[in-house]
């Protein structure tokens, strides 16, 4: 089986962005792949470290959503990054080979460090957030890595790091993983805009029903229908897009754009309809995220048992690596 490796940032309780980008096609994967999914804690100190008290209880919340999403322990190796402690030392080693340009240059680098302006992210670990990401994937040679688009380029200079160190240390001894590019569903947040929890307008995957109906009811919609017999445009609609994500019924879905279009559906109706499709896909996996909350021995040994078996394969790729960089093996 292919192996394939994937991780998230712990900064808190999940969203259904997380859930319709990512979870469901992780969920998928682990049935036709060896897959290692990592919660990514080194990569949160990079933003989090003038306060990085929350991590640990990020670490917990984003294992309870993967698990209620369906992610299984028995079929995945799921673990905390810095229990591995291999994850830094290759990290290091691939820094040794990278060019100061290439990081420099990071598209994903150069945004940032315009967009957010909260915290200061001038240090070495943001701009070598991609060497890292690539000892990520490096470290389990994993073949397949599934991203969306706006990691393209971090996933295209981990394949460059690779083939760098490589020419230094021998052919072939890092694979060159291949880019699994996964459709990302638009699941907007409430007030329109990409769903973020630094925009405060999420709709999580452990809330419960009342509160996710309290959200979407307020949920904006398309400006132009002020008035409930104003007509509407679906794909100016923000709650339109989750409609295709979690409504499955084709009938209802033409039904309801009709509807918008000719003024035959209020908005609230088509609220309504939504929150029904949510209630029914996240009936099973608050039932699930219920079962494990209850169970926090059972969460312990989960990761535990995950960095047993990434530690196992991680040391097995550090002694290759090891030998091949001319350091001196232990005794």
């Amino acid at each position: 089986m292919k192996r394939v490796f994937s991780g998230m940032r712990p900064t808190g309780k999940l969203h259904l962005g997380h859930l319709a980008g990512a979870l469901t096609n992780w969920v998928k994967l682990q049935d036709s792949y060896e897959c290692y999914y990592s919660i990514v804690d080194w990569h949160a100190m990079m933003s989090d470290y003038e306060d990085s008290s929350m991590i640990s209880q990020n670490c917990t919340e984003v294992l309870l959503d993967w698990l209620a999403s369906g992610i299984s322990p028995e079929k995945s190796c799921v673990f905390v990054q810095s229990h591995v402690h291999e994850h830094a030392e290759l990290a290091l080693a691939l820094g040794m080979v990278t060019p100061l340009g290439w990081l420099f240059r990071n598209p994903i680098y150069k945004e940032q460090l315009r967009n957010i302006e909260n915290r200061d992210i001038q240090n070495y670990g943001f701009l070598g957030y991609p060497i890292l990401m690539a000892a990520d994937i490096l470290l389990y040679k994993a073949g397949i890595v599934p991203v969306g688009e706006d990691q393209d380029a971090h996933l295209e200079l981990s394949r460059e790091i690779a083939r760098r160190f490589n020419h230094f240390f021998g052919e072939n001894r890092l694979p060159e993983p291949e880019m699994l590019l996964t459709p990302t569903p638009k699941v907007p947040g409430t007030d329109g805009r990409k769903m973020s929890k630094s925009y405060n307008n999420s709709l999580l995957i452990s809330e419960d029903s009342l509160s996710m109906w309290a959200k979407l009811k307020t949920m904006v919609t398309d400006p132009a229908r002020i008035k409930r017999t104003d007509p509407g445009d679906p794909e100016k609609c923000p709650v339109w897009d989750i409609q295709k994500v979690f409504n499955s019924d084709e009938q209802e879905l033409l039904e309801i754009a009709s509807g918008c279009r000719s003024a035959g559906i209020g908005c609230v109706d088509c609220k309504k309809k939504l929150n029904n499709h949510v209630e029914r896909v996240m009936a099973p996996i608050h039932e699930r995220r219920k079962k494990y909350e209850n169970s926090p021995g059972l969460l312990s040994d989960i990761l535990n048992e995950g960095a047993k078996r990434a530690r196992k394969t991680a040391r097995e790729t550090m002694s290759e690596l090891r030998e091949a960089m001319g350091l001196l093996i232990e005794s």
